[in-house]
């Protein structure tokens, strides 16, 4: 097994066709996680234009490419999954039956760790390090929107009905509605990340686009487009004006749901359910196999599932000093964190606390005192 690394733009125009290709293919040998726009050579090579330490692995057999790893590090040898907090999919993008020793890999990589949150499934020798497992909920479309929506009404009725009878009100109410699902004026995007920008403040989190590169990185893939990715923006209308929109990625098979967002003026019509079903119709129209919603307990991604996959977070780590001390630093923040999603009683008065201070936050005002004359 002979194992390269090279730095994003020294990748070649045949590993990257062979990347994809066992993308395309992956379905078919019973690893269809692998197909996930996440692990794709377009986001990789994406995120290589906004961070530095990108790099990726190139596992050779017999002289053909046979797996790929994309990974960040640190000159210390500190390796993180590639986009680590803001991918949905993580692991090693390999051909059938291919087996490896993730100690191995990481000696050849140069890392002393290497970090995931979103490790698919079936990535034996990164999974036996994993420290959690969770659900990470997904829309199948494959046999057409028709049988996911009457899926959907036997199995979620009473939100079904109440869905589209909120998308029907809209269209009386606000006016005609009309849906984009690959719109591509840059202003929708720009008016995506405003909403999302003052939701992550309203309820308390940490608001992605106040960092320049994840905003880089989303409007580069918003302008990468191939037949076997791109970065697709999906707006619904009411009366001509955006009410709720979508920005994720697509391989052939996988529409990776990512950042949603809508007009909160139009909140009681529940605009982003209404476009999620749109969503699921017209991925359903262009071949897509099912939308991934990706990681974290939402209500409304318990109502539109159909199924779950599973993804797993943790460090393969080799015996070094570096490991060691990445753990002790790591390990309690992980531990705390999940310990307090997976407890209603801990999380519901932790999620109160985070919008009230977001309430505060987002309505704070300046008073300016008048000066005495």
């Amino acid at each position: 097994m002979d194992i390269s690394v090279h730095r994003p733009g020294e990748l070649s125009a045949a590993d990257r066709v062979a990347w994809t290709a066992l993308q395309s293919k992956a379905h078919l040998h019973g690893t269809p996680g692998l197909a996930n726009p996440f692990l794709s050579p377009e986001f990789a090579l994406a995120v290589g234009r906004c961070r530095r330490g990108v790099r990726i692995a190139v596992v050779r057999e017999q002289g053909e490419p046979a797996a790929f790893l994309p990974f960040q590090r640190t000159a210390a040898g500190v390796g993180r999954a590639v986009g680590l907090g803001i991918s949905d999919a993580q692991g090693l993008v390999h051909r059938p039956g291919f087996t490896w020793d993730a100690r191995e890999l990481l000696r050849a990589c140069g890392l002393a760790v290497w970090e995931f949150d979103h490790l698919v499934e079936g990535q034996g020798p990164f999974e036996a390090e994993a420290s959690g497992r969770f659900p990470s909920p997904v829309m199948d479309v494959e046999q057409g929107y028709a049988v996911y929506l009457a899926g959907l009404r036997e199995r979620s009725p009473k939100f079904t009905r109440t869905t589209l009878a909120k998308e029907r009100r809209l269209a009386r109410t606000v006016g005609e509605l009309r849906y984009v699902h690959d719109e591509r004026d840059p202003a929708a995007l720009r008016t995506l990340m405003d909403w999302k920008s003052a939701q992550y403040r309203r309820t308390g989190r940490s608001d992605r686009f106040a960092h320049e590169w994840i905003t880089r990185l989303v409007e580069q893939l918003f302008h990468t487009r191939s037949q076997q990715f791109a970065g697709i923006l999906s707006v619904l209308y009411a009366d001509g004006r955006p009410v709720a929109a979508h920005f994720g990625l697509r391989t052939e098979r996988v529409l990776a749901c990512w950042f949603p967002a809508y007009d909160p003026q139009y909140a009681k019509y529940s605009p982003g359910l209404v476009l999620h079903l749109r969503m699921a119709e017209a991925a359903a129209a262009d071949g897509i196999a099912y939308l991934d919603l990706g990681r974290g307990q939402k209500e409304y991604k318990d109502s539109l599932k159909t199924r779950e996959l599973t993804v797993s977070e943790g460090w393969v780590t080799r015996r070094h000093p570096v490991a060691a001390g990445h753990r002790v630093r790591r390990v309690p923040v992980r531990a705390l964190r999940n310990a307090v999603m997976a407890r209603p009683e801990l999380f519901e008065p932790a999620d109160r606390l985070l919008k009230k201070v977001g309430k505060i936050r987002s309505g704070r005002t300046v008073t300016v005192k008048p000066t005495k004359t």
